[in-house]
């Protein structure tokens, strides 16, 4: 057994079944690896569903032994992704874990692309990319948000961050270092971030491998994407108070993002005292201008790539890059707050 891959499933009984024949169709021999469904405590039909796919599968591809145990469907009380994963990896055969989502659908050849760069014995870990087909304007920025942290991966090497969505990490190198924190992270935040800042801090080689595709079901509403990006801002103060020189850098995340937070807080604040104290406010009108133009001027870059890129997305470009500067300021004001100023941690994540 060479490949473990492994899916936590929350209430996915819709999405799952792409994603599981997704992997029954992989461009490498079916005998290599095994699929583990980890069914987070859904109430809906998550692993029925499940089972019913996988079984139906390994009924059908007589490249699999019948005494093969070629997938898997573990069922969990709720306790998070974190935990889900972390059950998978104990459960799985093989030597490499593969992690994907259940809303995601990998391309053909992802298990042979993504865990190709393993030949090289000092790589540890790898990530790989989203790609999207859907039509919306708003999943459509979103993707050309995803690829810009791409053009900043392909920059570097090694890498510090790898998203589970398309991810993989040697056995031996997980269970050295605790897997994902289920007790610290119980909800869907971001747990696979503070493992590869974990990972890499130890001296471990991770890489990008933007080859590795699985494509997914962005976020179409202007309130999902917003209740997102406070999401993720959020939970990312507390894993900073672990690491924090990663407050300062880290390789996914575009440095402008947080000019344009500090611009956007400084604009609006100094607008609203302009408009409660008038001719009183000891600056003058010219500053919240100016700071409103220097964070228009922020978007220049990433406007000018969507424009070579997809163009239509120029439409929806402004109004986005400005939600997703007020969501992070939003997530990362009120996580401050709660994990550094009231030094309050989450609760355990207790199985329910």
């Amino acid at each position: 057994m060479d490949f473990s891959i492994i899916i936590p499933a929350y209430q996915a009984a819709a999405t799952l079944p792409r994603c599981l024949n997704a992997l029954c169709q992989q461009s490498i021999d079916r005998s290599r690896y095994e699929i583990i469904v980890v069914d987070d405590g859904s109430t809906d039909s998550t692993a029925t569903v499940a089972e019913q796919v996988l079984n139906q599968s390994s009924a059908q591809d007589i490249r699999v032994p019948q005494v093969f145990r070629a997938a898997q469907v573990i069922r969990a009380p709720h306790g998070g992704p974190a935990r889900a994963r972390n059950l998978g990896v104990q459960a799985a055969q093989g030597n490499l874990m593969l992690f994907t989502d259940a809303d995601c659908e990998p391309a053909p050849d992802w298990i042979e692309q993504l865990s190709s760069v393993f030949a090289d014995p000092a790589i540890s870990g790898a990530k790989g990319t989203y790609r999207t087909r859907q039509t919306s304007l708003v999943a459509r920025f979103v993707q050309q948000e995803y690829q810009e942290r791409y053009d900043r991966l392909q920059r570097l090497a090694p890498i510090d961050f790898v998203d589970t969505y398309a991810a993989a990490y040697r056995l031996e190198v997980f269970i050295d270092h605790g897997g994902f924190d289920a007790i610290g992270l119980p909800t869907v935040a971001v747990e696979d971030q503070e493992f590869s800042f974990r990972v890499a801090a130890a001296g471990h080689r991770l890489v990008f491998v933007p080859e590795a595709i699985v494509y997914h079901q962005h976020n179409t509403s202007l309130w999902r994407y917003f209740r997102r990006k406070v999401n993720i801002s959020y939970w990312k103060t507390f894993i900073l108070r672990r690491h924090p020189t990663k407050a300062l850098r880290d390789s996914h995340t575009p440095q402008m993002i947080k000019i344009q937070i500090a611009l956007l807080a400084a604009a609006l604040l100094t607008t609203l005292a302009a408009l409660l104290l008038g001719s009183s406010m000891p600056i003058g009108p010219g500053v919240p201008i100016g700071l409103w133009a220097a964070f228009c001027l922020s978007m220049g870059p990433l406007l000018i790539k969507i424009a070579r890129r997809d163009p239509a997305v120029l439409l929806v470009a402004p109004l986005m890059i400005t939600l997703r500067a007020l969501a992070l300021g939003l997530g990362m004001f009120t996580g401050f707050l709660r994990f550094h100023v009231f030094r309050r941690s989450p609760p355990d994540a207790t199985p329910r």
